[in-house]
């Protein structure tokens, strides 16, 4: 954490004098509301939105009649303390200003006010290429049996895993990344102090050691019901893309999915049995044309575009017979976008085949090297 105000003087200040320099100071007022906030409290992003960190908390201790709810947990901070318990667990804090930030968080609507990290593992550098897998507490052998396989196959292409570190198919694919030696981020609901499954001591230890725990929650904070969900969105941001390996209907880790959506990420989900109410929110997700159907590694590597060709158990298939078999999936899908005779701009292919203007254009260089692709004035169709 770097700060105007260093730690050591908040340390060695006394009384509430570290007050003034929050309402002066950008990163420690964002320190300051991640204690005294929700994390989508849509009332905090409004004001510090609006005026900034340090004049937001200006207005809650101007105004705390109006701010009630903010103005209590300010009036219980004692912020200088709570710096000495992050220092002595052995926890860091990450700030946007800091070097480590994944800036991929900046995407959602309302990101984090601050991170705080255990591990010694850059955040930021494994989440660059990573994948995030979440699934179901109550998840099957064969979904967790799948996890680990993805986790391990996407771990020894240089990928690490984003997970929740829950029961069931998150901690499969913790398990799976380690196993592969592959680095792993875990995001917590509570803070990092606040391990939850406790049962899974052991393995929040080795992400510790191998990768790094992650929570927007400050130490101290309980994993409450609420902080799941937004969890959730985190997990979706840190990432490329998210795939779901197994999930019922009102899984919460479709919720995960969803968010990724939104935030223009790639969505895979792994079929199950039909008879299976396990695999049934993955099927949904593939059936409304919200995520990809991905069956393992291969798949996932595939689906994360940039991440480049790979040789995979394909080449043990049949020579390929269509000419745009040859490339992959998100140039296949543009390619089924583009017009035949009139060619259309980027905007319009991409509307049409669902993608983001920066994947479509990736996909139209990969098309045109093929053959498959022309560009006319400035617009494209299929050669």
């Amino acid at each position: 954490m770097t700060t105007t105000t260093s730690r050591n003087d908040l340390l060695s200040g006394t009384g509430h004098a570290w007050r003034d320099a929050a309402e002066q100071d950008e990163q420690l007022a964002r320190l300051v509301w991640a204690h005294i906030a929700e994390p989508r409290d849509a009332k905090a992003h409004l004001l510090v939105d609006g005026v900034g960190y340090p004049e937001a908390l200006t207005a809650v201790r101007t105004h705390p009649e109006k701010l009630a709810n903010f103005a209590a947990r300010l009036e219980q901070l004692d912020l200088p303390e709570q710096l000495r318990r992050i220092e002595t667990f052995g926890a860091r804090i990450l700030l946007p200003s800091d070097d480590g930030w994944p800036e991929r968080l900046d995407d959602l609507p309302q990101p984090p006010h601050a991170l705080f990290v255990v591990g010694e593992a850059d955040v930021r550098s494994l989440c660059e290429r990573s994948v995030a897998l979440v699934g179901a507490r109550a998840a099957t052998h064969y979904g967790q049996r799948v996890a680990a396989e993805i986790a391990l196959g996407v771990g020894s292409h240089g990928v690490a895993v984003v997970s929740g570190g829950a029961f069931g198919i998150d901690a499969a694919a913790h398990r799976g990344a380690l196993a592969g030696d592959a680095g792993t981020v875990c995001v917590l609901p509570g803070g990092v102090d606040r391990l939850y499954p406790s049962a899974h001591d052991a393995l929040f230890s080795a992400i510790r050691e191998q990768g790094a725990i992650v929570s927007e929650m400050p130490l101290g904070f309980a994993p409450m019901r609420q902080r799941f969900l937004h969890r959730n969105r985190l997990i979706a941001a840190l990432t490329p893309g998210t795939v779901v390996v197994e999930a019922g209907l009102r899984s919460g880790s479709l919720s995960t999915a969803r968010r990724a959506e939104e935030i223009q990420r790639v969505v895979g989900a792994v079929p199950g049995p039909i008879t299976s109410a396990a695999s049934a929110g993955c099927h949904e997700l593939v059936r409304d044309g919200a995520a990809v159907l991905v069956t393992g590694a291969d798949d996932v590597i595939e689906l994360m575009a940039g991440y480049g060709a790979q040789q995979t158990t394909r080449d043990t298939l049949p020579a390929l017979v269509k000419p745009e078999d040859a490339v992959g999936a998100t140039a296949r899908a543009v390619w089924d976008a583009l017009p035949v005779r009139r060619a259309a701009s980027v905007d319009h292919v991409a509307t049409s085949c669902g993608r983001t203007p920066r994947e479509v254009l990736t996909a139209l260089g990969e098309l045109l090297a093929a053959g498959l692709a022309e560009k006319v004035d400035g617009a494209w169709r299929k050669a």
